[in-house]
């Protein structure tokens, strides 16, 4: 963090701010511009993309920005930043191609738009934090390897939980403990929850029911531990993760685990319903070391094996202008697949679907997405809850059934599967 905010104030005094374009102006989105606007010297919001002008015009109003010019191409985004005037375009081209764009913060959460938008960032030159778990979770590895070709930074974003949970894990790394076990700290899980019962607590927020019943249906959280596991090389324990009601504090969920089998399996990622302080992530590590074992006593970290480490908040938009300035300044990620994917996140239907059905979108009332270990989730021929929408269903499927790819007629023509393919052939 001090070197990020001494960057950026040196930024700030040059006079040469890192200009980012945001694409997807909404709850998040909103909060990310009001944030860089007031709160970060040495970075400016460009543009805004988003295919409806008045959400892009209320995100720059409710920061305090009052004018900006509506751009249709990449010539006209430059010229208006050359001219120091914030930009609105309905077209992510305009600024995937612009020059003036250092960076793109993708925040859509939509899983096809968000993987032209990154494609078409990278092969524009551009550096790209997701505020989208379910594009990264879907396909990252693969646009991670077309960012590396063409030299540019793919990243998770720091404050959302996988770039929390990240962030820990490269501490507790750093003071010589192995991790074992990744996690986030839930309120509520019930996969059955749909953009009808979720209504009321959306408006209360200003949310979109369908991404408020993501993170309750278990759909997010499963994204969101698909990437930490990707990023670490971690597994999972049993299909959905183990997701222990846990109603005490996150220190005493270490009786949880067998460290026997954490270490068999190479780490695994986990979540618990309940305990405190949340919500939070946390980690579960060990040291073999008896003196430093003794020092850590001292510390009141307790007697091991296990030893609990906790970020007991988690502050989405807040942090992902640093996340920019990591990527843009020092060429560092927040959290990043290591390799090939070793958990993905897989459909499961919420309720009892016919053959002809057509998948509706995430968060919504057909599907809920648990983790599976990547290899189970290929040989058992599973599909991905990434590719799932609009989907036609084959067959009839079940409440609680597991989708495969044999159930379903894919929509032609899309990105996403192309990028799974290449991700499939990928070393």
């Amino acid at each position: 963090m001090i070197i990020v905010d001494t960057a950026l104030a040196q930024r700030e005094a040059e006079g040469n701010p890192i200009r980012v374009a945001l694409v997807g102006a909404g709850f998040m989105g909103r909060g990310f511009v009001n944030q860089v606007t007031n709160s970060v010297p040495g970075m400016v919001v460009a543009a805004i993309v988003n295919r409806t002008q008045a959400n892009a015009e209320r995100a720059y109003t409710e920061a305090g920005t009052s004018e900006w010019e509506v751009c249709e191409d990449a010539a006209a985004v430059d010229a208006a930043v050359e001219a120091g005037k914030a930009v609105i375009t309905s077209d992510h081209k305009a600024v995937t191609e612009a020059g003036s764009i250092d960076a793109i913060v993708e925040a859509t959460g939509a899983v096809e738009y968000g993987a032209h938008v990154v494609a078409n960032a990278i092969e524009g030159g551009k550096h790209v934090v997701l505020l989208n778990a379910e594009v990264d979770g879907t396909v990252g590895y693969a646009l991670k390897q077309r960012a590396l070709a063409k030299g540019v930074i793919i990243t998770g974003c720091d404050g959302d939980q996988p770039g929390v949970q990240m962030n820990l894990y490269r501490f507790v790394k750093s003071i010589g403990l192995t991790p074992l076990v990744m996690g986030n700290i839930k309120g509520l899980q019930d996969e059955y929850r749909n953009p009808t019962t979720q209504e009321g607590f959306a408006k209360q927020w200003g949310q979109d029911p369908y991404m408020v019943t993501s993170f309750a249906d278990g759909t997010k959280v499963s994204f969101e531990q698909a990437l930490v596991a990707n990023a670490t090389g971690m597994t999972v324990e049993k299909r959905g993760l183990k997701g222990a009601d846990h109603r005490e504090h996150i220190d005493t969920a270490t009786k949880l685990y067998d460290v026997e089998q954490l270490k068999e399996l190479g780490g695994v990622v986990d979540y618990v319903v309940g305990a405190q302080p949340g919500p939070g992530v946390y980690c579960f590590a060990t040291h073999d070391d008896p003196k430093q074992q003794h020092y850590l006593k001292l510390y009141k970290l307790g007697d091991g094996p296990l030893y609990s480490f906790y970020t007991p908040y988690h502050l989405c938009h807040f942090e992902v202008p640093l996340t920019v300035a990591r990527a843009v300044l020092f060429g560092d990620y927040a959290i990043t697949p290591a390799g090939k994917p070793t958990v993905e996140v897989i459909t499961v239907a919420k309720r009892d679907l016919k053959a002809g059905d057509t998948i509706d979108g995430l968060g919504g009332y057909d599907t809920y997405g648990q983790c599976e270990a990547a290899g189970v989730t290929a040989d058992e021929g599973l599909l991905p809850m990434g590719v799932a929408e609009g989907c036609v269903l084959r067959r009839d499927v079940k409440k609680d059934e597991y989708f495969t790819y044999a159930d379903v007629e894919l929509p032609q023509g899309r990105l996403v599967d192309a990028l799974r393919e290449e991700q499939a052939s990928l070393a």
